[in-house]
Parts: C-alpha cells; structure tokens; sequence
C-alpha cells in the first residue's frame, strides 16, 4: 500500500490545499476538509495511508 506525506498549505472554506513533501513536487491537491483530521490547521503534516488522512506528530 502506497504513502504519502502532505502539508497544509492553505484553508479555503470546505477544502485544503496539500502539497507533497516526501517527494520534490510543485503541485498542489485539492482536498475536502471532511476527508481530512478536523484540527488541521496551515503548515500541519499529514500521513495519507489507506485511503485515510491522519497527522504525523
């Protein structure tokens, strides 16, 4: 199963802009706030595994 680490670059109402940070990458996705941890808030990292976002410590 694939991982992935995202940090939060911007909160847009209902939706958040993640970036990939273990990979060199410019792109952006957007994400559903619902899909993702609701204590989020710009600069926290996330961990994707298993169709499921959670906060890296």
């Amino acid at each position: 199963m694939n991982t992935f680490q995202y940090q939060v670059v911007s909160i847009d109402g209902d939706y958040a802009n993640l970036k990939r940070i273990d990979i060199e990458s410019d792109e952006i996705k957007l994400v559903a706030r619902a899909l993702l941890p609701p204590e989020i808030t710009e600069g926290t990292k996330l961990l994707y595994e298993m169709m499921q976002y959670e906060i890296m410590e």
